[in-house]
């Protein structure tokens, strides 16, 4: 199962502050739970095709091994303070649940 989150950062969010903290902090403790098999951040840099601006700045795929078992991860006292920053940067994310076909 995968979950791709789409988000913008916060209005007056520096991009610079919150991608030390990803590098940093988020991706090697989302990365370090034991039913996530792979998580990465990009930015999004453009659109195929277009000038246009993209409509998310940032995106994050969330491989895991079951919904369950990454709720039961990610709802630790532990896991909240590490993920807390998180809402102060990310402005209403987006979290979409997928499979493959």
């Amino acid at each position: 199962m995968r979950i791709i989150c789409l988000f913008n950062l916060k209005p007056g969010v520096d991009s610079a502050s919150y991608e030390t903290w990803a590098r940093n902090g988020d991706i090697p403790a989302v990365n370090a739970l034991g039913s996530v098999t792979s998580f990465t951040v990009h930015k999004a840099t453009g659109l195929f095709g277009s000038d246009a601006k993209p409509p998310y700045d940032y995106v994050e795929v969330i491989d895991i091994t079951g919904i369950d078992s990454f709720v039961a991860d990610v709802t630790t006292p532990e896991f909240q303070a590490l993920a807390a920053p998180f809402r102060d940067f990310a402005d209403d994310p987006i979290f979409i649940l997928t499979e493959d076909l």
